[in-house]
């Protein structure tokens, strides 16, 4: 079930796109012809085999590249197609698996940094907003220390704070949780579920992890190897918030065969081509 995001606000229309590479006449169709929906305030998770489209089709939603055919369009506005492509801009943010804090800024510095910078909030206004939110995923204690002091997990916390600050309509991640160990990834998800509970907004989240996309996703988009399209969107109907006991109900296991099944399947296609599995 779709959670309506601030204002009904987020909701993507994916238009029959086309994404074609073609550095030095290699010619290389990343998309083709790909096309579903968002509804505003739902959690749709991405998956499928490296290098079938997946962070191709996220820049292209947050303004970083261009497609070569198709529409894509927020909340009925046209952000993206070969004739206009929306620039970057802070009701698309982006959360990526390699992280960027500010290493020389402390951790509330660097949640305040962008509504500041914009011009979009007081330093006054930006600091409350700031610890509420740290307060309200236990966080508060770690205020004014910096980066290098804190795990990749909180390092990871600390970045989807400093985009749910802006009050984004959709916040996009790129394998967040990659490299993190199953204990830190628990703990990631809960984290996020709060987040996405209490501050309702699209999200757009790409893994390779399938409990994870079941885990977290309202709605789970599972694309064909290259060039990509969508080979089927499973919903997740299982109440919010989750915990982590479903792992083993019935509903889970029967979704995770569904998504596992589809994702084998296009895995073996892009292996038989050539390409390096990562499922």
């Amino acid at each position: 079930m779709a959670r309506n995001g601030q204002n009904g606000q987020g909701a993507i229309s994916i238009r029959n796109v086309t994404k074609i590479y073609d550095p030095e006449g290699v010619h290389v169709v990343a998309m083709q012809d790909c096309s579903f929906e968002i509804a505003a305030g739902e959690f749709a998770v991405i998956v499928g085999p490296s290098g079938c489209g997946k962070t191709t089709l996220l820049n292209a939603i947050a303004g970083f590249d261009n497609i070569t055919a198709g529409e894509i369009y927020l909340d009925g506005e046209l952000i993206s197609s070969p004739q206009k492509q929306i620039k970057p801009n802070v009701d698309r943010m982006v959360v990526f698996q390699n992280g960027a804090l500010f290493p020389w800024k402390t951790v509330m510095e660097n949640i305040i940094y962008g509504p500041i910078v914009q011009g979009r909030m007081k330093k006054s206004e930006a600091i409350q907003i700031a610890r509420e939110m740290l307060n309200q995923v236990g966080l508060n204690e770690i205020e004014s220390k910096y980066p290098e002091e804190l795990s990749s997990g909180v390092q990871r916390r600390v970045e989807i704070l400093r985009a749910m600050i802006n009050e984004p309509r959709v916040v996009m991640l790129d394998e967040p949780f990659r490299g993190l160990d199953a204990v830190a990834k628990t703990v990631m998800h809960e984290f996020l579920m709060n987040i996405y509970c209490t501050r309702p907004r699209t999200m757009f989240f790409i893994t390779h992890d399938l409990d994870e996309a079941i885990f977290l996703g309202n709605k789970v988009v599972i694309m064909t190897t290259r060039p990509a399209q969508v080979k089927k969107i499973v919903c997740v109907n299982m109440p919010w918030p989750r915990e982590h006991h479903i792992l083993g109900s019935e509903t889970y296991l029967g979704l995770k065969k569904e998504v596992l099944e589809a994702v084998h399947e296009e895995a073996k296609k892009a292996f038989e081509a050539g390409e390096r599995e990562m499922a």
